[in-house]
């Protein structure tokens, strides 16, 4: 079985391990942990492991957060892989930071990946994992807060939830969606 896991976030030196990248920064864990390395293809950086039989690759897309469904639904395609087995990690504002939450489908809440993913796939039924990363910006202070880097605080906590979130994800592929979000939602 294949599983296509896809880390939101812009390409780019300025915008390296900033908020808005988490979704890289999630899938370059999973990569790392599995010593492998992502390769420069068509509409992203993809990596590809196998787990206990099932395949997952691990796709960067290069289009840009606000094009990011272009990616994905090329490689959903590409790669012949069903709707159910596709998680998108993501960043959430809504979330406080490191707070970790698996949704089945669900709504974009003004994330522009999120949109247009829905928006190229004509549905927003798919598997996201959003990872918190706070909200303590001022008023009209969102895009330079979401592009911007973590504090030396933020930054301590980063490796236990990434770790984490990687666990999530390869829950996801090996026992689903359901058992998952039981497991996991409640911590």
């Amino acid at each position: 079985m294949k599983y296509l896991i896809v880390g939101l976030g812009n390409i780019g030196q300025e915008y390296h391990e900033t908020r808005h990248n988490i979704g890289f920064m999630v899938v370059d864990g999973i990569a790392k942990e599995a010593g492998i390395s992502f390769t420069d293809r068509r509409y992203g950086f993809t990596a590809t492991l196998s787990i206990k039989g099932r395949q997952l690759i691990l796709l960067k897309p290069s289009t840009y957060m606000n094009l990011s469904g272009n990616a994905v639904r090329y490689y959903l395609q590409k790669e012949n892989i069903p709707l159910e087995q596709m998680l998108i990690v993501v960043d959430d504002i809504a979330l406080p930071l490191g707070t970790l939450r698996l949704k089945s489908k669900g709504s974009d809440a003004g994330h522009n990946g999120l949109r247009h993913i829905a928006q190229t796939l004509g549905t927003q039924e798919y598997a996201r994992l959003r990872f918190g990363i706070g909200n303590n910006f001022p008023r009209g202070g969102q895009i330079d807060y979401v592009l911007g880097h973590f504090s030396e605080e933020e930054r301590s906590v980063l490796p236990e939830r990434l770790k984490m979130a990687s666990e999530i994800v390869k829950s996801f592929c090996l026992a689903g969606i359901d058992i998952t979000m039981n497991q996991y939602n409640k911590r």
